[in-house]
């Protein structure tokens, strides 16, 4: 790795390193690093209305690059860099893209040209620009589709055709915020480091926050904002509670598919729960999360309730800024990282980063308890 910055030296003209930001969506993987000092120079996003919102959130300087379809930019046009950070896309790995594209007859993993083969454009890229280390962050089910078959092909293109050394862990989110949510992270490292993820230690996840830290207070206590919350008490628009005719047939899908022994159904919650995996395709009907309501149909959350949901705001910090509709912010959401894990993970990786070796877990706020001000 290149000679790091000397210490007392201003981080906006001398970062600690430089980083990359591959299949960015709206950073969640950037916040991590950004908190110990690391520059963004370069990142890839070929969707414009996450593009949109990253660039909402993020003052980029002159020196930043941000490029959109990664299979169009060749790797010399790329930055030099000490960290590559990839979330690559995780639909044609995860238990809820294959379930579909099996029910369409469509390929899936590596066979899904349009998204499973992007890893070996992670692959290029590290075999270009050699970073000293690399973080990868996908769905749980990677290291299961097609019986092991994808995770061994990354896995080896990873450690013996490129040389890396390896570690991975599966991290679940809940116990940072209320969610249920398993990602791999996989760390490779140039030089044989002595990194391992056996010695991260986390929270109790019996322990971890509930939905109360992240639902609208609805009493008055927080501002109302745009069409989310309405009137002198910020009470949840109208707009998010499900029509008669929805809630109906949710309720009547859940019971055929009962009636067959498959799992297939809403998730139904109140305050006091941990919900289920916040997912891309939330803004079709809400299913997965449903929070309870006295008096009438349940309702979906609101985006400002899924960004607290997946960590983006933080009562240390102004909330994030959501500029686009809500189809477009929970397609967004759904797609994104869990901010406190990547800071987690950040903070485990940072001794090899950074020159101060004496980084510790406490050095960040674990975990979210509460997001509403």
């Amino acid at each position: 790795m290149r000679e790091l910055a000397q210490k007392g030296q201003k981080m906006a003209t001398e970062p600690q390193f430089r980083f990359i930001d591959l299949f960015a969506g709206i950073g969640g993987l950037r916040q991590g690093f950004d908190a110990l000092g690391g520059k963004c120079v370069f990142t890839s996003e070929w969707d414009r209305y996450a593009r949109q919102t990253y660039l909402a959130n993020f003052q980029n300087d002159a020196t930043h690059i941000m490029a959109g379809d990664i299979t169009k930019i060749e790797a010399r046009e790329i930055p030099e860099h000490d960290l590559l950070l990839a979330g690559f896309p995780c639909q044609p790995f995860s238990i809820a893209g294959v379930s579909k594209k099996n029910a369409l007859g469509r390929a899936h993993g590596f066979r899904c040209e349009s998204q499973g083969t992007l890893f070996f454009d992670v692959a290029r890229i590290i075999a270009h620009h050699r970073p000293s280390i690399f973080l990868l962050e996908n769905v749980k089910n990677l290291v299961n589709h097609d019986k092991g078959r994808t995770f061994k092909i990354i896995y080896q293109t990873l450690k013996e055709d490129l040389g890396y050394h390896i570690s991975w862990k599966v991290i679940d989110a809940r116990v940072f915020v209320p969610q249920h949510r398993e990602r791999i992270f996989i760390v490779g490292f140039r030089e044989d480091s002595g990194f391992t993820f056996d010695n991260l230690i986390l929270p109790n996840p019996l322990y971890g926050p509930r939905l109360s830290s992240i639902l609208h207070r609805q009493d008055g206590s927080e501002d109302p904002e745009g069409h989310y919350t309405l009137g002198k008490e910020a009470k949840v628009s109208e707009k998010y509670t499900l029509t008669d005719n929805l809630w109906r047939y949710l309720q009547d899908y859940a019971t055929k598919h009962k009636e067959k022994g498959n799992g297939f159904g809403f998730g139904l919650f109140g305050p006091d729960d941990v919900a289920r995996t916040l997912s891309a395709r939330y803004y079709k009907d809400g299913s997965e999360i449903l929070i309870r309501q006295e008096g009438k149909n349940p309702r979906r959350l609101t985006p400002r309730e899924c960004a607290r949901l997946m960590g983006f705001d933080r009562p240390d910090q102004p909330p994030m800024k959501i500029t686009v509709s809500d189809v477009q912010a929970y397609r967004q959401l759904g797609n994104s990282v869990v901010v406190p894990v990547v800071k987690v993970v950040a903070q485990h990786i940072a001794p090899w980063i950074l020159e101060n070796k004496n980084l510790a877990l406490t050095d960040i706020e674990l975990p979210i308890m509460s997001c509403i001000k």
